[in-house]
């Protein structure tokens, strides 16, 4: 049987600014860089100007990037061995795929099928002692099932429904294991070439699916749990249009909408953000309830030196404040490097962590995934972010005012002097502590006799600073 290991689509792109500055730079001389760079950075991007109302609130801050996904690379894969690792992480839910593919799970043969959770129960149990609970990737298609291969139709849908209908009932009532994330597939249109038309039709197996899920909560011992998809390769309108008419008119199940997003542009990741917004204001029904899951992310779908490096943190960092704005729940893919079985070759290199044959060291944005943790419960307004450097405020449970900050920058060349405003502050004398994610640390003594409190705040490029201003006198 052909393998499907997660190895989601090139999409790569490569900016012409810097062949453009070389090539102007041999015909006027190096003197006149400076405003050569001078003028393309305004031309194709904008500084950061970043302005805190200290008496505006937000509310409570969600922390979606509190999520963490593991591929598909090796069924064989534990979470036990570096439990304390991801614990660390605070993470509130985890997501796997591959359930019916790698745990055994479905046995016998059409019309005639089985259940044992026994594999499958060992993953959850790692999950679980995290402190996560599981976000189930229902998927693919189980072989006793199936046409073909595992990302092929079943024979008959029944005994799809039925499979979706029993994972429930084990998980959510079997075990007891309250509010789980069911996602009906993982990347359709890559993974057996499913669209919302034809024979081959998505939206039949979600219908399915949501009548399997239907079964399973008329059960009395089953807690609550939320259904969703289709988790799609990037955030596609019309995939987004179709599932929600075919949920809305034939009365399905439809808690959550989720896609993927690996890109190096921060401005695509708040793009997606503004868009999907805009797209649900078309269905009134959904708004109060429809969560927006991007169930992996992270900057380029394919191997690359991000991954490892501290551009990939500061890259991290950034794309999750700019995802909390809006999204109710953003994975970043993967846990740990992965590892081919068949060839013992380590080909997945989107781990926070190296594989655990490699000591599972943590990486940069595991880092600065703990840099995110710093800040407090409440959020503030927050206005002025960049093209590279992107910002969030807080306030914690001492009433600090907290700032987060990265500069991510895939040609590491754009530094800032980043002026940052404190509004509607008390008069006073406040110091302002900084603490870079490389380790470095600055105190500034700051004054003001009026209600706004200004300084600047150097960022290198793919650098991230905390700063916590604390009132002195």
């Amino acid at each position: 049987m052909k393998k499907y290991y997660y190895r989601p689509p090139k999409k790569k792109t490569f900016g012409s600014i810097l062949i453009l500055i070389v090539g102007i730079s041999a015909v006027i001389g190096a003197s006149q860089i400076n405003s050569i760079r001078e003028f393309l950075t305004k031309a194709s991007g904008e500084p950061a100007n970043i302005i805190i109302d200290t008496q505006v609130s937000l509310g409570t801050l969600n922390r979606s990037w509190r999520n963490l996904a593991q591929g598909g690379e090796n069924k064989d894969w534990r979470l036990q061995p570096i439990t304390n690792q991801v614990q660390a992480l605070r993470p509130e839910y985890i997501r796997i795929d591959h359930i019916y593919d790698f745990y055994d799970i479905v046995q016998g043969s059409p019309g005639s099928l089985s259940f044992d959770f026994s594999k499958f129960d060992v993953i959850i149990n790692d999950i679980l002692a995290t402190g996560a609970k599981p976000y189930i990737s229902l998927s693919y298609m189980p072989p006793a099932i199936s046409q073909g291969d595992i990302v092929d139709l079943p024979h008959n849908w029944h005994d799809w429904q039925l499979t979706v209908q029993n994972t429930i009932e084990h998980l959510s009532g079997a075990r007891g294991i309250s509010d789980i994330y069911y996602e009906v597939w993982n990347e359709p249109d890559l993974f057996g070439g499913w669209r919302y038309w034809g024979q081959k039709n998505y939206l039949t197996m979600y219908s399915h699916a949501a009548i399997g899920a239907r079964n399973a909560q008329q059960k009395t011992d089953v807690q609550n749990f939320y259904l969703g998809g289709p988790a799609v390769t990037a955030l596609y309108k019309n995939w987004f249009d179709a599932l929600a008419k075919h949920a809305i008119n034939n009365n399905l199940k439809y808690d959550f909408f989720s896609w993927h997003r690996y890109d190096h542009s921060l401005e695509r990741f708040e793009k997606d953000v503004q868009e999907v917004r805009t797209w649900l204001l078309r269905y009134p029904q959904l708004i109060p309830t429809l969560e927006l899951h991007v169930t992996e992310w992270g900057p380029d779908s394919e191997n690359h030196p991000a991954y490892d490096n501290t551009y990939g943190a500061a890259h991290g960092i950034a794309g999750a404040i700019v995802l909390n704005q809006v999204v109710d729940k953003a994975f970043m893919f993967e846990i740990e490097d992965g590892k081919d079985p068949a060839d013992q070759v380590f080909w997945g290199r989107w781990g926070l962590l190296t594989h655990q044959s490699f000591g599972a060291t943590p990486k940069p944005r595991y880092h600065g995934l703990q840099f995110l943790e710093r800040v407090g419960n409440e959020q503030l307004r927050l206005t002025g972010q960049g093209t590279w450097v992107k910002a969030m405020a807080t306030r914690n449970e001492l009433g600090n005012v907290q700032l987060i900050m990265s500069n991510a920058d895939l040609q590491a060349k754009n530094s800032e002097l980043v002026p940052v405003t404190f509004d509607n502050i008390n008069p006073g004398l406040y110091r302002l502590n900084l603490e870079f994610l490389d380790g470095r640390l600055q105190n500034l003594t700051l004054a003001t006799s009026s209600a706004i409190l200004r300084t600047e705040i150097p960022m290198t490029p793919n650098s991230a600073v905390y700063g916590e201003l604390v009132r002195v006198e």
